[in-house]
C-alpha cells in the first residue's frame, strides 16, 4: 500500500475519503502484519526500559564498589589496630597507596563507562603519582582527560596531577603548560594555577614571563586571597 496525498488532494474530501477507505481496508486485510509491527515497536520500548533499569542498577553497583576505594584512602598508618578506630590499617604510606590502586583499578575495569569507573581511574592515577610512578600516573591522567566531558567536576584533579607529575619528572615547562590549561579550563582554580605557573616559569629561567604573570595578578584575580602572596613573589623576583 503506497499512495501519497498531495496538499491539493487533501483539499478534495472525496479523494481523501477514498484513500482513507483504502487504508482501512488494507489494515483489515493485513491485520496480522499490523499487529506484528505494533508488537515489535512494543518490544523495542520494553527493551529500552529494561536497558535503562539495568544501567541504573549497574551505576548503583559501581557506586557501591567505589566505596572500597574511599575506604582504602581513609585507612590509617599503623602497625597495630588503634583503639576506637575501625581501620583499615596499613604499615606504611606505600602499602596504603597500593591498596588504593588495587581497589581503584578493579572498579575501573569492572565498571567502564560509568561515573564510578571514571572516578576510580582518576584515583588510580593519583595513587600511581603518590607511589612515584610518574609515567604511569601521567598516562592515567591523560586517559581520564580523554574521557572527561565538558564541566567534569574532577577535571582540575587530572590537570593538576599532570602538572605535579611533570614537575616531579623534572619538566617544569611541561608542568607550567598544564597549569596554564588548568587556569583556562577551570576558572575557580585560575588564581592558584597562575601562581604555580609563575613559580615554574621562574624555575625554567623565564623570569620575565613570571614577572609579567605576577604583575597582572591583582587585575586578573582581584578577589583572590592569593593577591598578597603574588605580590611577595613578584618582589622576590626583583626588577628585570
Amino acid at each position: 500500500m503506497s499512495q501519497e496525498l498531495t496538499r491539493k488532494d487533501m483539499k478534495g474530501p472525496d479523494r481523501f475519503q477514498a484513500t482513507a477507505g483504502q487504508a482501512a481496508g488494507w489494515m483489515a486485510t493485513h491485520r496480522r502484519t499490523v499487529f506484528g509491527l505494533l508488537a515489535a515497536v512494543g518490544a523495542v520500548v520494553v527493551a529500552s526500559i529494561v536497558v535503562s533499569v539495568v544501567q541504573g542498577r549497574r551505576a548503583e553497583t559501581a557506586g557501591a564498589a567505589l566505596s572500597s576505594v574511599a575506604t582504602a584512602m581513609q585507612g590509617q598508618i599503623s602497625t597495630v589496630p588503634l583503639p576506637g578506630a575501625s581501620g583499615p590499617f596499613f604499615p606504611s604510606e606505600e602499602a596504603r597507596q597500593r591498596a588504593v590502586l588495587e581497589a581503584a583499578e578493579k572498579v575501573a575495569a569492572e565498571f567502564p563507562g560509568t561515573p564510578a569507573g571514571h572516578t576510580a581511574a582518576l584515583a588510580a592515577a593519583d595513587a600511581r603519582f603518590k607511589l612515584g610512578e610518574w609515567d604511569a600516573a601521567l598516562a592515567g591522567y591523560q586517559a581520564y582527560l580523554a574521557e572527561a566531558g565538558k564541566g567534569d567536576s574532577l577535571l582540575f584533579g587530572a590537570l593538576e596531577g599532570i602538572a605535579l607529575a611533570e614537575e616531579a619528572k623534572g619538566n617544569p615547562e611541561a608542568a607550567a603548560l598544564a597549569y596554564e590549561r588548568l587556569a583556562r579550563e577551570v576558572p575557580p582554580q585560575a588564581a592558584r594555577a597562575d601562581l604555580e605557573r609563575a613559580r615554574l616559569l621562574s624555575r625554567s629561567g623565564k623570569a620575565e614571563e613570571a614577572r609579567a604573570l605576577l604583575a597582572s595578578f591583582p587585575e586578573k584575580h582581584a578577589d583572590s586571597p592569593l593577591v598578597a602572596e603574588a605580590a611577595e613573589r613578584l618582589a622576590r623576583l626583583g626588577a628585570p
